[in-house]
């Protein structure tokens, strides 16, 4: 049975990196390239589409309750699968970069409250390419809201 380039050792994975050294750069270009698309569709492109669907439902009529649930569930499922996708993104680019996977989650609730282990493994390990591209767009999106929010909405205060 023939190996797939995800279950391959990791000396196999090495030597073929060795023979084609540009492939990983691409492929870490590539993941990166995703994940921009992906985080700036979760601000934009995904409430856009929801916004679309729910006007098609909503047709000539106006506003309606099968609307607003059609932009809701548009957007939950477009937002959810954005997410899993950027966690899948980020999965992939820490293997190609040799990073360790990181241990079992703990929740919130039982952590401990010193937060020591965390603590211990952003020391470690840092931040990653993919995690630093989406802290950038969140901040960009924000700034952006705030720019339109403060400059050009208007005001809605009766004048």
């Amino acid at each position: 049975m023939e190996e797939t380039r995800d279950t391959a050792p990791p000396a196999r994975r090495a030597a073929e990196a060795e023979r084609n050294p540009r492939l990983p750069t691409l492929k870490r270009i590539a993941l990166a390239a995703a994940t921009i698309l992906v985080s700036i569709n979760i601000w934009t492109g995904f409430p856009l589409l929801a916004v679309w669907v729910g006007s098609q439902v909503a047709g000539e009529s106006g506003l309606s309750m099968g609307a607003l649930f059609a932009v809701v569930a548009v957007l939950a499922v477009t937002v959810t699968a954005g997410v899993v996708l950027l966690s899948w993104l980020s999965a992939q680019y820490d293997e190609l970069t040799g990073r360790p996977r990181s241990a079992r989650r703990t929740s919130p609730w039982m952590r401990s409250m010193r937060g020591e282990r965390e603590e211990d493994a952003k020391k470690r390990q840092g931040v990653s390419g993919i995690e630093r591209i989406v802290v950038i767009s969140v901040v960009v999106a924000v700034g952006a809201f705030e720019v339109w929010f403060f400059f050009f909405a208007g005001s809605s205060l009766p004048r």
